[in-house]
């Protein structure tokens, strides 16, 4: 067995798993229907692929090399997750009301998806991850295009596995998930967590500035 390849899965998966604003939209868009938040984790798979795919190309590199740009791209994101955040605990002056139901149309999708693939792609440091972690990982003297796209494909392919897991998992608990009050505990966390993300994301950069 290539011993390289199952140890890059194992980090690969702590990546993939670890908390933060992509865990946090597919558990609030879960919580809305399991067809918005299975809708939030391809989208946040989609912005893994773009990721990897500019690591495979090398275009991360631009990233590490223009500082300027690498901060305004961690202020857009930064200033995303931390809308979702302010926006989803305004929400809760409102009377809750009883989720409904995805119907199928495209708008019940459209949104979510959008809201994951952003979320993730806005992340300037997962490209530069992925451009100083994939090399590691590919052996000496072996051709290094073909092993990085199949490293890449692994992420991807963890990401498929994990965040719709979670969307699921949110859904099967959603009858207790969506009574009022937990709705509106769960809601105010995953609010408070996007909201506090965000502000990390934006005084990183103001810091190094």
């Amino acid at each position: 067995m290539d011993a390289q390849l199952i140890a890059f899965t194992g980090v690969a998966a702590g990546m993939v798993a670890m908390p933060g604003a992509d865990f946090t939209v597919v558990v609030r868009n879960a919580l809305v229907s399991r067809r918005a938040g299975v809708a939030c984790a391809l989208g946040i798979a989609g912005g893994l692929l773009l990721h990897t795919a500019l690591a495979v190309a090398g275009v991360a590199a631009v990233l590490a090399a223009v500082p300027a740009l690498f901060r305004a791209l961690q202020l857009l994101g930064g200033g995303y997750v931390l809308y979702l955040g302010v926006r989803t605990l305004w929400s809760l002056r409102r009377p809750r009301a009883v989720p409904v139901a995805a119907t199928g149309t495209v708008s019940s999708t459209a949104r979510p998806l959008r809201q994951g693939f952003v979320t993730n792609a806005l992340n300037p440091k997962a490209p530069i991850t992925f451009l100083s972690l994939l090399p590691q990982f590919v052996p000496a003297g072996s051709p290094a295009l073909p092993r990085t796209l199949l490293l890449a494909l692994i992420v991807v392919v963890l990401a498929l596995l994990w965040f719709p897991a979670v969307a699921l998992l949110v859904d099967r608990l959603g009858r207790w998930l969506r009574e009022p009050r937990a709705a509106r505990a769960v809601e105010g966390v995953t609010g408070a967590a996007l909201t506090l993300l965000g502000v990390l994301l934006l005084l990183e950069p103001l810091r190094a500035a």
